[in-house]
């Protein structure tokens, strides 16, 4: 059966040492009902010779009563083992089958293509590098592909490969490809797929499979294949980040004590210092240990016991890390969940969450929305049903370290548990807020129950009487570079010289404090702006004259901004800038890091900026100097009677 049966036969201990170091690549086959996922991984295994004699013998056998070939060999029947997916001839449960090349092992999952059954999707692509996705040549990108693809981004699969199947009834037309291709990339424009790939095969012929197919001369890239044995994963690893959550204290006796575990993440060595989660003890490391004895370091997904130089409490459900890298200790926080029980989600109903190794009670305090897995909208929705996939908040009973599902596949995700029955009911990937762009929106939110305004001792006509002003907040907004806080701080100059009270929110500077643990995405610049707006609106209450300084791309925003503040408060200037001017300004490297992809969500580059249709006022900051431009706001500012 074997490429190294010779090696088998010889040395038996040479070619499992070759073996055991080979690279183990897991990866799912998943697309639209008979797009063709069960054939191309019999097709694959049959042409790369990893089918045993006695179960192709079986296959052929089976391919008369069962198969779609009009009775001739079927490779689909090598992965559809159940009675109904052999009746029905699709797939139902997740089939994983096993094999090696030269230069790789394997691990496939074979997923189901129905709406129904899209739990047993998730499951097999939880633990996957990569995920072939496949695309009728006939049909085209369906409904199912786009649902497949997005599970794919939310389960953080990274390297997805398009395998445009069927090719041969479209007579292997480059022009179809390339048609499916170009539709494709556009919907995966709105996910998170870094590292994608095309490729046109026919797996029930084998075209494109392992070897090149001589009736597509025009595709020049590899086969499957040469792909998945030379696609590289390396980089997936996380090497930073060292985790290893606490699996059990081995005490065998009096004078040694280790805790046992899987390495997550990174790279741990004897002596290096380590703190325990949550209570931050630290240590360091006395020893690793293994069963084939000691080592001097240790990395993921190793299972070591690690010895410490002092006595402190650790226990099952702790994890160890470096003190200078630590996850986040928290009871609440949100994810992204897929629902796998008859019972719907219900939020505040009591659940076991399991992390890691670490079990916890809590519930769901609210379901934020659920996302239609076809249109990728989202929809309001008071609980999750069967295969559905939601944003809920998560309330534990007690704080867990994790990091963000992105970043950590392992200690970003959990299992739900039903208290009751045991059963495992749903699985969830851990949201970061900070970094998310799926950030809840706040500008609708209401203020807690019970609280009501206080009124100040001091009146406006009396603030209006002591700075010789009415408040007013100036919003400056263009592209970056367009010199919003130049003449921002000019402005605040030129109204202090001239007896006035005023000051300035920058952009910069409140991300420097009150919006810090806020990113860049389009829902972060949101919230940015909205907390800039509340503060720029308590200013204008004390009297003052606000000149707020952002880029505020979208327009929807702006507007909302100026509601909080008051209309009749209100001023939007747009700096209006050639983005080649701002480049040619741009001291930080920003528009060159957004060019190369890394500045995601830069307006006026990755991202659009939506330029302001009835702005007060314009400025061409290209050709107007910066104190011409402040004589121009001063002068709005008197002719709408805010200064005098």
């Amino acid at each position: 059966m074997s490429h190294q049966s010779e090696l088998i036969r010889s040395d038996i201990d040479e070619y499992l040492k070759q073996h055991e170091q080979k690279e183990l690549l897991r990866f799912i086959t998943c697309g639209s009902v008979d797009d063709g996922k069960s054939t191309l991984i019999g097709r694959l295994l049959y042409d790369s010779k990893m089918i045993y004699e006695d179960q192709l013998a079986a296959i052929q056998k089976d391919s008369a009563v069962h198969g779609t070939t009009g009775g001739g060999f079927d490779p689909a029947l090598l992965t559809d083992g159940l009675k109904a997916e052999r009746e029905q001839g699709i797939t139902i449960d997740v089939a994983y089958r096993y094999f090696s090349t030269a230069k790789r092992k394997f691990i496939i999952a074979d997923t189901p293509g129905h709406e129904q059954y899209t739990r047993n999707m998730a499951t097999g692509a939880s633990t996957a590098d990569l995920a072939i996705i496949l695309v009728d040549a006939r049909h085209g990108v369906l409904t199912q592909t786009k649902r497949h693809s997005f599970i794919t981004s939310l389960l953080g699969i990274k390297h997805v490969l398009v395998a445009v199947n069927k090719m041969d009834l479209v007579d292997f037309s480059e022009q179809r490809f390339e048609e499916i291709r170009d539709d494709y990339k556009s919907f995966a424009a709105r996910l998170d797929l870094p590292d994608l790939h095309f490729l046109p095969l026919s797996a029930l012929n084998g075209d494109n499979v392992v070897d090149a197919s001589e009736n597509m001369p025009w595709h020049h890239g590899p086969t499957l294949m040469h792909f998945l044995e030379t696609v590289y994963i390396g980089s997936d690893r996380n090497l930073e980040d060292f985790r290893m959550p606490v699996q059990f204290v081995n005490r065998p006796h009096l004078d040694f004590r280790g805790f046992c575990g899987t390495i997550s993440s990174g790279i741990i060595r004897t002596g290096d210092e380590v703190m325990v989660m949550p209570s931050r003890k630290s240590s360091r490391v006395k020893s690793i240990v293994t069963f084939d004895g000691d080592l001097d370091e240790a990395f993921a997904p190793q299972s070591i016991t690690l010895t410490l130089e002092d006595e402190i409490d650790v226990s099952r459900g702790d994890m160890i890390v470096r003190p200078g890298n630590v996850p986040k200790l928290a009871h609440k926080f949100d994810a992204m969940v897929v629902w796998m029980a008859e019972a719907p989600l219900k939020p505040g109903k009591q659940y076991l969450f399991k992390q890691t190794t670490k079990t916890a009670s809590g519930s769901f305090s609210q379901v934020r929305y659920q996302v239609d897995v076809n249109t990728l909208h989202r929809a309001d929705a008071e609980q999750l049903e069967l295969n559905e996939i939601g944003r809920c908040a998560v309330s534990l009973s007690e704080p867990i370290a994790y990091d963000d599902y992105r970043r950590n596949r392992s200690t970003g995700a959990f299992i739900v548990i039903d208290r009751l029955t045991n059963v495992t009911v749903g699985a969830g990937m851990i949201v970061d807020r900070n970094t998310s762009e799926d950030r809840p929106d706040h500008w609708d939110d209401q203020a807690s129950e019970g609280l009501h305004h206080e009124l100040s001792n001091v009146s406006p006509e009396e603030r209006r009487g002591r700075f010789g002003q009415q408040p007013a907040t100036v919003l400056l907004t263009g592209l970056t570079g367009a010199g919003k806080t130049t003449i921002a701080y000019a402005l605040e100059r030129r109204l202090f010289d001239m007896g006035k009270a005023a000051t300035v929110l920058d952009g910069q500077n409140m991300r420097q404090g009150i919006s810090r643990d806020l990113g860049f995405t389009a829902s972060e610049r949101s919230e940015n702006l909205r907390r800039s707006a509340e503060i720029a609106k308590l200013f204008n209450d004390a009297g003052l004259i606000v000149v707020a300084a952002f880029v505020a791309p979208q327009r929807d925003v702006r507007q909302r901004a100026r509601e909080v503040i008051g209309k009749t408060r209100c001023l939007t200037v747009h700096l209006d800038c050639p983005i080649e001017v701002c480049r040619s300004r741009d001291t930080d490297g920003h528009y060159p890091k957004a060019d190369s992809g890394v500045l995601a969500n830069f307006p006026g580059v990755t991202a659009p900026y939506e330029p302001p249709q009835e702005p007060d006022l314009v400025l061409h900051t290209d050709q107007t100097p910066v104190d011409r431009c402040v004589e121009q706001i001063v002068n709005l500012l008197r002719e709408r009677d805010y200064i005098s």
